[in-house]
């Protein structure tokens, strides 16, 4: 079952980096603080990785925390190698994303109906 290994290695090529944007990545373009790996796709063959970055301070901290990883994939990919114990790393290839950014609007705008909603209660 590919497809069943194929996620599961996602998912811990995911934590993976996550961890080593916390404690490796010293480029200042990527403040670990604010980045986030919202999800990472995986070729069928397992070649290359998209992974998808996202910031809570917009698109464009995220773009540049993009060119950030970038430059630092080489190392990425020798320690996804290491610490996962698989033979061939995955070409990483890093994408800006604005997900989180837009699940903030939404939640203010469910919470401006929520509150708007009150109003009207307590007015009748």
């Amino acid at each position: 079952m590919p497809n069943f290994k194929n996620r599961r290695l996602s998912e811990d090529i995911m934590r993976e980096i996550a961890g080593l944007i916390r404690e490796r990545v010293k480029d200042p373009r990527v403040d670990a603080m604010t980045v986030s790996v919202v999800r990472v796709e995986l070729s069928g063959d397992g070649s290359h990785c998209k992974v998808y970055i996202s910031s809570f301070n917009g698109i464009e901290a995220a773009e540049e925390a993009v060119k950030g990883l970038q430059s630092a994939s080489g190392m990425m990919r020798r320690e996804i190698a290491n610490n996962l114990h698989i033979r061939k790393s995955p070409e990483l290839h890093f994408i800006a994303d604005n997900s989180i950014e837009r699940s903030a609007e939404i939640s203010k705008m469910l919470n401006d109906i929520l509150h708007d909603s009150d109003d009207e209660d307590k007015s009748e």
